[in-house]
């Protein structure tokens, strides 16, 4: 069985008739089945080339426009459509400087048969689709890289040698994989006193994966830096005013601290969904909630002291978990990923396995990946079981 006949849409720029004519007769004797379009003039194709995507057969010597500067325009206008320029004989050379421009291929008037043609035509039209994929894969392969460069700006290596806490950080990206999100977590042990962040940059794109880039590196460093407890937040917002790139964008925000020794933790919470406790049953953290940084700079921050006995484990999370679907049209919210956490633990799940699990379950009642990342950071109040 012969293979189906590649149909081609054609479109022919050419200002004589006859060859025009001769261009429509040569491929009726070919078994490429082709659609031609014909113009007689560069102004009268060019509204039509931004969405061409076959073809463009291209006399180089038109009434209005001419040589490498005509094809130059069809070339940038017409970006998805291969190209073939039409030569006369004494000006093959044009054909061949045509090509290096970016043409596919070159024909010489009064030289070319309807094999040659549609052979030609054909080439030109697999040979763009070629490029075109291997382009776009390319900018996929530019745009993984670039994404795992900020993922690991967003997701760094805790420091907590010195800490009387160990951790379990946890990442899962969500169906949005095309846009990065701006979850953030880190952590560190200074002067006796461990301090933990999550953060969630409000929206999905590059600009808000490289400003929850921007807050966590800053949040290190003024952490490290000695700038005291109670100043890192509001440096951190005017941070965020100065590096965002508009200015309704928004950051999401937990931190937590505890002294070393101590078993009372102290919270400050900007918007974010409140961290959850584990101990014989898991309890939400009752915090008082500030506006996110950057929405009212001007409230203050409020902080609070929670209990938090050796043994716990304090489960900081970014909102993709509660904002999914709970076997209803209902979200889950904080209280249903407190159920799901309960269950989770009271199956006697492990905290380095208990991540894995809770996002797995979420997602069955999800009904599939969940809309936005996971960034979740577990810290145990002692050695983890």
């Amino acid at each position: 069985m012969s293979a189906p006949v590649e149909s081609v849409e054609i479109l022919l720029i050419e200002d004589d008739p006859q060859d025009a004519f001769l261009v429509e007769e040569l491929l009726a004797d070919t078994a490429l089945s082709a659609h031609i379009t014909w113009f007689s003039t560069l102004h009268e194709a060019r509204e039509h080339l931004p969405s061409f995507r076959g073809c463009v057969l291209l006399d180089l010597n038109l009434p209005d426009a001419g040589g490498m500067e005509l094809l130059r325009e069809v070339l940038t206008s017409a970006e998805s459509a291969a190209v073939v320029v039409l030569t006369g004989f004494d000006d093959e050379h044009e054909g061949v400087a045509a090509v290096a421009a970016g043409a596919q291929d070159y024909l010489v008037k009064g030289h070319v048969d309807g094999s040659l043609l549609a052979r030609s035509l054909r080439y030109s039209v697999e040979r763009q689709r070629s490029d075109e994929n291997a382009r776009q894969l390319r900018e996929a392969e530019l745009y993984a890289r670039e994404n795992m460069r900020l993922e690991r700006g967003l997701l760094p290596q805790v420091l907590l040698d010195r800490s009387p806490l160990t951790h379990r950080a946890f990442y899962r990206p969500g169906r949005k994989r095309a846009l990065v999100g701006g979850d953030f977590f880190d952590a560190i042990e200074k002067d006796g006193t461990t301090h933990v962040i999550v953060g969630d940059v409000s929206g999905h794109g590059p600009d808000e994966a490289a400003l929850g880039v921007s807050l966590r590196i800053a949040w290190r460093a003024l952490v490290m830096g000695g700038v005291p407890e109670e100043s890192v937040l509001p440096a951190l917002e005017e941070i965020l005013i100065s590096e965002r790139a508009q200015e309704e964008m928004y950051a999401t925000l937990c931190q937590v601290s505890l002294d070393t020794g101590a078993e009372t933790l102290r919270i400050r919470l900007f918007g974010h969904p409140p961290p959850l406790v584990i101990t014989d049953h898991v309890a939400e953290v009752v915090a008082s909630p500030r506006p996110p940084l950057g929405a009212f700079p001007e409230v203050e921050t409020v902080v609070d002291e929670v209990p938090f006995p050796r043994g716990a484990t304090l489960m900081l999370y970014t909102d993709g978990l509660v904002d999914a679907y709970d076997d209803s049209p209902e979200r889950l919210g904080v209280e249903g990923l407190q159920r799901i956490l309960s269950d989770v633990v009271g199956a006697g799940t492990s905290v380095v396995d208990l991540p894995e699990h809770l996002v797995d379950e979420a997602e069955r009642r999800n009904g599939g990946p969940l809309q936005d990342d996971v960034a979740m950071l577990l810290i145990t109040h002692g050695d983890q079981g």
